[in-house]
């Protein structure tokens, strides 16, 4: 082969490499995932893939592991005093808890929602959303703009657009949470995680997040454990179902389209679960 002829082949390989990471659907995947707290095994070989742009639902009764497999996904998992992890979890293609992978990228690019709003009550509404970017040490600039993108992504900015300069803690829950959503997004993640991000809120306020999330999934990948079915239905493309028997880790029974998990489940576990028979 002519060296003509290598660079042409070598180029051609480069090409297909690039093609294959930009057609690439899976923005996320758990690969057998199990997690222990000291002796405790609480997980047990967990696979799920998250595909890009779509919001994943992760349902369950009460102590069977969702939260914790959540924060298996950016690494607040290895935050908790004898927690143990095996298995891996892959962001675009690669696994985070390789010890090249700083854990602080990590969170950048997959942010947290918590079950309770958490801003700085005492910090302004603009100070808030720029926290994130200053606690972290990204530097960007048009800092009003960002404010104006994020809050208004979030669902806030009509509400807020004339009080940037007011504590976060004058705001209602419901408006606190859609703060830390803005938050969360004005460091530009690629994926976002919720965990009950609406269990505290009144219904009025829970429509709104809900209507936040079905609009940021558009240009990010969502994953939200929630106790709510029809909060499932209305925001997921996919659902995983998690169960845990006693004294036994917990588990995926079935996963799969939102429309079939509910719809047309495949283990009579889940159609008993979600039609509230249990849990």
């Amino acid at each position: 082969m002519s060296t003509a002829e290598f660079e042409d082949v070598s180029l051609m390989e480069a090409e297909l490499v690039r093609s294959a990471v930009e057609t690439r659907t899976t923005e996320m995947e758990a690969r057998d995932i199990s997690v222990w707290f000291g002796k405790r095994k609480v997980l047990e070989g967990v696979n799920i893939e998250f595909p890009k742009r779509t919001v994943t639902a992760l349902i369950g009764p009460s102590g069977c592991g969702k939260s914790t497999f959540i924060r298996t996904l950016n690494r607040l998992h290895e935050l908790i005093p004898g927690a143990a992890l095996a298995g891996s979890v892959l962001y675009e293609g690669k696994d985070i808890y390789e010890r090249d992978v700083d854990p602080v990228h990590i969170r950048l690019k997959i942010g947290m929602v918590f079950q309770k709003p958490n801003p700085f009550p005492s910090m302004t509404i603009r100070g808030n959303v720029l926290s994130g970017l200053k606690l972290s040490g990204m530097k960007r600039d048009n800092h009003d703009e960002i404010v104006e993108q994020t809050l208004t992504a979030a669902g806030l900015w009509t509400e807020v657009k004339d009080r940037l300069d007011h504590a976060a803690g004058d705001l209602s829950g419901g408006q606190q949470q859609r703060l830390v959503i803005a938050r969360a997004l004005a460091v530009n993640p690629h994926v976002l995680l919720m965990d009950e991000p609406c269990s505290a809120l009144d219904p009025a306020s829970t429509l709104k997040i809900e209507e936040t999330i079905r609009e940021l999934s558009k240009d990010i990948t969502i994953i939200i454990v929630t106790h709510n079915m029809q909060q499932a239905v209305r925001v997921s493309d996919n659902t995983a179902f998690f169960l845990a028997a006693e004294n036994e880790p917990g588990h995926v029974v079935e996963q799969g389209p939102t429309t079939e998990i509910f719809g047309n489940p495949q283990d009579q576990r889940t159609l008993d679960y979600v039609n509230g028979r249990f849990g």
